[in-house]
């Protein structure tokens, strides 16, 4: 007699969710916080930190795949971090470079699609052909949507939007929330329905500040680089029950 393969954590806890009547976020975006200090607990430089930290992207990668989670945006590097010292920002890019290297060949074989969020502007051309070499090499795959936040500003984004409506000649009464919103970088994805934030700090960085306004927030104090798939299924936990009410009353008032 045939039977059923036992289903893996993640499964099981989408599983749970659906049958509890809970939904579970088709999009996730993570404030990746914490690699820095998570490494001077440790007596190791930031750097090492920050490697852990994109070693642990692969694991909630496979996990949100699971979930049923549609799109997954990672906060991995902001316009203002440009003011960090300049050996870490150039071991920021060095790491993202040998990711990209390292994880798109694997992320196209569990037919994830990889976007890149942000300007070009600043990186090496090294570095900007990596990242169209990933943006192009997945862009047909129909799996979970990989959303990499780098040279990111929800600022910067909203004032490039702007930028080209004018550059396109679009009248005044032409720039309206919508129009704006299909000249974002994540034009054609939905709002972050979750934004998970680690290291326990209480602060929106700069990020998604226009597709944010009404996405539910869960502040973990793991550092990023010790957040796990147990982690991730407490904040969506947390999400399902939560009722979102879009600016209008709630069902018990």
């Amino acid at each position: 007699m045939a039977t059923t393969p036992p289903s893996t954590p993640g499964e099981a806890s989408a599983a749970e969710a659906r049958a509890a009547g809970r939904p579970v976020p088709q999009h996730i975006a993570v404030i990746m916080d914490g690699n820095g200090r998570w490494a001077s607990q440790r007596g190791l430089p930031r750097l090492v930190g920050h490697r852990a930290g994109t070693e642990n992207i692969r694991r909630i990668v496979s996990e949100c795949s699971q979930l049923g989670v549609a799109n997954l945006t990672l906060y991995a590097f902001s316009t203002e971090n440009w003011s960090r010292p300049s050996f870490e920002v150039q071991g920021l890019m060095r790491i993202l470079g040998e990711f990209i290297d390292r994880e798109t060949r694997n992320l196209h074989e569990q037919n994830v699609h990889i976007r890149h969020l942000g300007r070009l502007e600043g990186l090496s051309e090294q570095l900007k052909a990596k990242v169209r070499y990933a943006t192009e090499t997945t862009a047909y795959n129909s799996g979970l949507t990989l959303a990499v936040a780098f040279n990111y500003g929800g600022r910067a984004d909203i004032v490039d939007a702007v930028r080209a409506l004018v550059a396109a000649d679009t009248p005044a009464e032409g720039i309206t929330e919508q129009a704006i919103a299909a000249q974002l970088s994540t034009t054609g994805m939905p709002d972050p329905d979750l934004i998970i934030r680690t290291s326990g700090e209480w602060r929106m960085s700069n990020f998604l500040i226009w597709q944010a306004a009404y996405s539910e927030y869960w502040i973990s104090p793991i550092f990023w680089p010790d957040f796990g798939p147990e982690h991730l299924r407490q904040a969506i936990d947390a999400y399902g029950k939560r009722e979102r009410r879009f600016g209008g009353l709630g069902e018990a008032q």
